[in-house]
């Protein structure tokens, strides 16, 4: 039997250097694949040679890829703050936000969900977040974040319809972390809300992924397992 594996994108950063630590420590998978921009091979979102160079790598490990965990995104870009209104909008920094936020995380999934086994569990996860919820958005503001993560959503529900019919034991989900300690939310945390340590936010997110079954695949689902609305 192929060992088994777990891939982290993103590993660099708060959460996935977080997740990773876990993983390691719980030794349920027999290796974990840490890939960055940094890695070696590495992957970078607004370089799709990357993600396919990367995945043609990992598919002659000749492992069995059980767990896919997209650990990427951006709030801020470079000097450009979340917009307060619409007049701040910039279709540049639209643009970018739907580049890392959501053109990037489908291009992992047209790569990497192929590498899925066909019969077994396997889960390809990727992080959204609360405000791309159409439904749950009451405040405004956030034009191209909300935007892009709400494009991811319909990505990953529009994937996992696909993936089912070829891998009908597979999990495709989009989750929201909670928010989390890290350089990314500095500053934007307000006052009452829960704010995690990356650690406990990794043990959640992975406690989830353990609960998934394949009638969640194409859900959203929250650090508690909790569905959280279109």
């Amino acid at each position: 039997m192929n060992e088994t594996a777990a891939l982290v994108i993103g590993a660099t950063g708060g959460i996935g250097k977080a997740i990773v630590a876990e993983l390691e420590a719980d030794g349920h998978y027999d290796q974990i694949i840490a890939l960055s921009r940094r890695s070696n091979p590495r992957i970078d979102l607004l370089d799709e040679a990357t993600i396919a160079e990367t995945a043609d790598w990992v598919e002659k490990q000749d492992l069995r890829i059980e767990l896919v965990l997209d650990a990427t995104g951006a709030l801020t870009l470079g000097d450009k703050k979340p917009e307060k209104s619409l007049r701040e909008l910039e279709p540049q920094a639209l643009a970018k936000s739907y580049a890392i936020n959501a053109i990037g995380p489908a291009l992992l999934m047209k790569h990497f969900l192929p590498l899925l086994p066909r019969d077994g569990k396997s889960v390809f996860a990727t992080l959204s977040a609360r405000v791309g919820s159409i439904s749950d958005n009451k405040l405004g503001g956030w034009y191209s974040y909300r935007a892009s993560k709400a494009a991811l959503n319909q990505l990953v529900k529009t994937a996992a319809t696909e993936l089912a019919r070829r891998k009908p034991d597979a999990i495709c989900v989009a989750l929201h972390p909670g928010t989390v300690r890290t350089p990314l939310t500095e500053g934007f945390a307000k006052s009452g809300l829960e704010v995690q340590q990356a650690e406990l936010a990794a043990l959640r997110l992975l406690s989830v992924v353990d609960s998934l079954t394949p009638k969640h695949s194409g859900g959203f689902f929250d650090h508690l397992g909790k569905p959280v609305g279109w």
